[in-house]
C-alpha cells in the first residue's frame, strides 16, 4: 500500500514540478549573489566610497567579514543576523535585498529563458532595487545609476524586439519630459521644488528600457501607489502633507508592474474601452 507522501512526490515528478523548481534555483542563486553586491552599492554609493575596496566589513567594529560568512542569505542565518566579532546586529535589509534580487532573477528566467531580454531586464531590475533603497535612506537618486542606465537601455533597444529604437527614444523624452513639466509647473505655482531632478532622470531611464507605453503605465501606477502610501503614512505618523516622501520607490514599483504585467494590463484596458 502506497503512503500518501509517496503519491504526492510521484505526482510532482510526473508533472515536472520538481524539475522546474530545480531549474529556477540556479537563477535564484545567481540573483542572490548579485543582490549581495547590490547591498554594497546601496551602502557605499551615497557615501562616495569604492565598490571594490575595502572588502566587506562590519560597519560597527570595522572587522573584515570572512568569505564563508559572506555567502548570500546563508551567511546572515549562520551569524544569527549579528557580527561574529562585536555581536552588533546586521540590518534585515541585507538578506531581504539578496532574496528579492534572487526572486526577480528566477521570475525573469522563467519568462525569458537565457536570452538578451533576461540580462537587459535583470540589469533594469537591479538598478531599480539599488535606487529604491538609496532613495528611502538618503532621498537621492544617484546620477551614477540613472544616467548610464539611460544609455544602456537605449543601446539595448538596438538588439531587442521590444522596445525598438524609436520606442525607446520616445520613452526617454516622454519620461523625462513629463516629470520635468510637472516639476516646472509646481515650481512656477508654488515657488518651491516639488520633485527632484533624480526622479526626472529615473523615469527617463525607465522609458529607455520599456518605451513610451511603459512610461505611461509606470507613471499611472506609481502615482496611485504613492498617493495611497502617502495617505497611509500621514494617518499613521500624524505628519502633514509637507513631509517629503521619496518618489523613486514608487516609480520603481510602477516600472516593475509594467515589466511583468504591462501587456496584460494594456490588453485588458483596450478590451474594456472597446466594451468587449
Amino acid at each position: 500500500m502506497k503512503k500518501p507522501w509517496t503519491d504526492f512526490f510521484n505526482t510532482l515528478i510526473e508533472n515536472k514540478i520538481v524539475e522546474d523548481i530545480i531549474i529556477l534555483v540556479l537563477p535564484f542563486v545567481f540573483g542572490a549573489v548579485v543582490g549581495s553586491f547590490l547591498n554594497v552599492c546601496i551602502y557605499r554609493i551615497p557615501l562616495g566610497l569604492s565598490l571594490v575596496s575595502p572588502p566587506s566589513r562590519c560597519s560597527s567594529c570595522g572587522k573584515h567579514i570572512p568569505f564563508y560568512f559572506n555567502v548570500p542569505l546563508l551567511g546572515y542565518i549562520l551569524l544569527g543576523g549579528r557580527c561574529h566579532y562585536c555581536k552588533a546586529p546586521f540590518s534585515i535589509r541585507y538578506p531581504m535585498v539578496e532574496a528579492l534580487t534572487g526572486l526577480f532573477a528566477a521570475f525573469l528566467f522563467n519568462r525569458y529563458g537565457v536570452t538578451a531580454e533576461l540580462f537587459v531586464y535583470f540589469a533594469l531590475v537591479s538598478s531599480l532595487i539599488v535606487i529604491t533603497f538609496i532613495d528611502l535612506d538618503h532621498k537621492i537618486i544617484p546620477d551614477v545609476i540613472s544616467l548610464p542606465g539611460i544609455v544602456v537601455g537605449f543601446g539595448a533597444s538596438f538588439f531587442l524586439d521590444s522596445p525598438g529604437v524609436l520606442d525607446s527614444g520616445i520613452g526617454i523624452v516622454l519620461g523625462g519630459g513629463i516629470l520635468f513639466a510637472i516639476a516646472a509647473a509646481y515650481l512656477l505655482l508654488t515657488g518651491k521644488d516639488g520633485m527632484g531632478g533624480g526622479d526626472i532622470k529615473l523615469l527617463a531611464m525607465i522609458g529607455a528600457f520599456v518605451g513610451w507605453k511603459g512610461v505611461i503605465v509606470t507613471l499611472l501606477f506609481s502615482s496611485f501607489i504613492g498617493a495611497v502610501s502617502g495617505i497611509a503614512f500621514m494617518a499613521v505618523s500624524g505628519k502633514g502633507r509637507k513631509h517629503a516622501i521619496p518618489f523613486g520607490p514608487f516609480l520603481a514599483s510602477g516600472a516593475l508592474i509594467y515589466l511583468f504585467y504591462g501587456d496584460f494590463l494594456i490588453d485588458w484596458y483596450i478590451m474594456k474601452a472597446l466594451g468587449e
